[in-house]
Parts: C-alpha cells; structure tokens; sequence
C-alpha cells in the first residue's frame, strides 16, 4: 500500500533534483530522505531514481509514479478546499512575499482588512526582490508573492503570472525644487536633472534605466537607497527628484511634504503581477486570502474559487 508521507517526499526530490536540496526543504536529515525513498522503492519494486554527481532524475518508473502523485496531490487538495470552512478555522497562516511599493504601502491595509474580517487567520508578510521572490516560491518558502519587477520571462519555468493592475509612476519632488508648481513635465525633460534612485541590482532601477534609456533621456544619479522611504526623505530635504508610484508618496502629498507630476504623452508604467508555484496547490486559507483581495484587484478573481 502506497503511503501518502512517502509520496510527498517523494514530490519533493523530483521537485528539488536531489535528497539534500529535499532534506533541506522537509527539515529532515538527508540520509532519513533516502531511507523513505528506498523504502517506497522496496515496496514498488521498482527504481524510481537514477542518482548520479549532479542530483537525481525519474526513472521510467518515477515518471509513470511522478504522474500519479502529481494527481493524487492535486484531488487531495481540492478536497480540503472543497470541506474546509475557512471561517470556522481555530488557526491558518497564508505565506506572502510582495516587492517593496506593495509590501510596504499596500499590503498592511490588506492584511488588516483580512484580519478583521478573520482574526484567526494570519498573514506573514515578507518584503524582498523579485528575483527572490521566484526562487522561494520555487523552494516552497512562500505560498504567493505579488512583484512590479519586470520578469525574466512572460511566465518563468513553474511559476504562475497573473497581471493585476498597471500603475502610473510619477516625478516626485520637494517644495525646494521648481517643479515643484508643475502639473506635468516631459520625460525629456529629466535630461541632465539630479536624481534619487534605488540601488543599481534592484529590479526598479533596472527598470528605469531602460526606460530612460530607451528615451534618450541622460541623468545625475545623485544618491541611491535600498528602500522608499529613504528615497521620499532625500526628495523631500533637497532638489533631488525621483520616480515613484503616487500610492508610495500618498501621506506626504496629504501633507504637501511632496508633490507627484505626471509625465506627458507617454507615462511610465509597471505592471503588478501575483506569482505562485504551479508544482503547489493554495491551501484554503491562501485561497481565502487571493478571494478577499480581489475587492481591491479584481482581476484576481480569475484564481477562481
């Protein structure tokens, strides 16, 4: 009889390539990993790895029970969707990696809208880079993540990509500066002008040096910073501008500490997408949570129930 443990390990070596990557994972010593796999082999009668220097690949045999499992896996989860009433849980946890703008300006409000409304339920939030964020989804750290960086590919291997919304980045600037009047400026018209940016490996400053580049628009970087709001502080002392979302300098425009100008003709524009792991099934209580959001993106009511 086949054992749904052994089976989920078994997932986890094909999913990661090797018995460590997998013992890592599972938080279990790598020879306890390979006990359980020759264990399942033993049962089968059958090899269901080829081990060699680099890592494992599926036997024959592992194929026809990788597919199997995958299955097997998947009706287990629509299962415990289908029966468990998120409402009445005593506990749950739903695992989200946003980059910064999100993770900082938009997701609070969610998760505090959520919690109301389920205050058995938690959310942790981790912020990071896009690229990392791919890699713990991969890894199976995170249950979703929701990025603005620009992807390496319209869906990267075994990651889900669903666009959300599109959001306007603007010319930020302080009362010292003499835009500061302005209801709009020209992207040409950032040649030669001083400017804030993020530091040079993020995906947002990528980003903006090739939209300025492809514009043949030319700045000074006078200063570069790991987060936003370090950059909202230089922009809003100084004669510095920057580019940001307007949700991202919300507070300060309230308090006239900065103003937002738009750019002309053609604005700067970045997608925010939801990313998952599509080897991962959503638990209920990740479900609930993508359910909950769509009030504030609808388009994510395409996840579906």
């Amino acid at each position: 009889m086949l054992n749904l443990y052994k089976l989920e390990i078994f997932a986890t070596v094909v999913q990661t390539g090797s018995f460590s990557a997998a013992a890592e994972r599972l938080l279990m010593t790598q020879p306890a990993v390979s006990q359980h796999i020759q264990d399942l082999e033993a049962s089968l009668g059958a090899r269901l790895f080829q081990r060699g220097r680099r890592g494992v690949t599926l036997t024959p045999a592992g194929e026809t029970l990788h597919s199997y499992t995958q299955e097997i896996l998947r009706l287990l989860a629509e299962a415990e969707n289908a029966v468990t009433d998120v409402q009445h849980l005593a506990s749950g946890q739903v695992t989200v990696a946003a980059t910064p703008g999100v993770g900082v300006y938009r997701l609070p409000d969610w998760v505090h809208a959520f919690r109301q409304q389920y205050p058995n339920l938690s959310v942790a939030v981790e912020t990071s880079t896009t690229p990392h964020i791919i890699a713990g989804l991969r890894s199976r750290k995170m249950d979703v993540g929701f990025v603005e960086g620009e992807l390496d590919e319209a869906e990267p291997d075994g990651v889900g990509v669903l666009e959300l919304e599109t959001n306007e980045q603007f010319v930020v600037v302080g009362p010292k500066h003499p835009w500061w009047g302005r209801t709009s400026v020209r992207l040409e018209d950032l040649a030669g002008k001083s400017m804030v940016m993020r530091q040079r490996n993020s995906q947002t400053r990528i980003w903006l040096d090739n939209e300025l580049q492809v514009a043949g628009v030319s700045v000074i970087v006078a200063a570069e910073f790991d987060n936003v709001e370090s950059i909202k502080r230089a922009v809003a002392k100084g004669k510095d501008i920057a580019i940001l979302p307007d949700y991202a300098v919300r507070s300060e425009l309230e308090m006239q500490m900065l103003r937002a100008v738009s750019i002309e003709g053609k604005p700067l524009l970045r997608t925010l997408k939801l990313v998952w792991s599509r080897s991962a099934f959503f638990t209920p209580v990740t479900r609930r949570f993508l359910r909950f959001l769509v009030r504030y993106l609808p388009a994510l009511e395409k996840i579906g129930e």
